[in-house]
């Protein structure tokens, strides 16, 4: 891949088995998580209803007979008004293929089927380590900061 976006983006769906499998490696491999995304696997028949749900969102990238990159993103159906709002949930460029354009193509895709669904807004949530700062500085790049907080609350 050449800094000139040699990669081409598309949206896994059923039967996407090999992919999906490949995208939750490449998110172990970049978030340095391996023991979440490749521990304990969905099994076949979970993750191909995952794949054919069309609230699930899973987009990649690829180039040079590879995966380079790869968005996690779920459709939320709100509640106060009659509208959906698609939220980013893992987003990760090999580390190789960084800084290329890679990020910014798979967030492009993903605005573009929002806008098909009529989503009225495509949120993220960044982490505030310094080793996060790309992501701050792309997402920044791309829509509107807010400061919040988040909280994990076990089931």
């Amino acid at each position: 891949m050449t800094g000139t976006a040699e990669f081409a983006v598309a949206r896994l769906g059923p039967g996407d088995l090999p992919r999906f499998r490949a995208m939750n490696t490449l998110f172990g491999a970049a978030f340095d998580d391996r023991e979440n995304y490749a521990a304990n696997p969905p099994d076949d028949a979970y993750a191909d209803a995952l794949l054919a749900r069309a609230e699930t969102v899973l987009l990649v990238a690829e180039g040079e007979g590879k995966m380079v990159g790869a968005l996690a993103a779920y459709v939320l159906p709100k509640f106060e008004q009659a509208r959906s709002e698609v939220y980013i949930y893992d987003l990760a460029v090999a580390e190789s293929c960084r800084r290329r354009g890679v990020a910014t193509a798979l967030i492009e895709a993903l605005r573009r089927i929002a806008r098909e669904i009529g989503a009225w807004m495509v949120y993220v949530q960044a982490d505030t380590a310094p080793e996060d700062e790309p992501a701050r500085a792309l997402y920044g790049k791309l829509g509107t900061r807010e400061e919040v907080l988040h909280f994990d609350i076990a089931p």
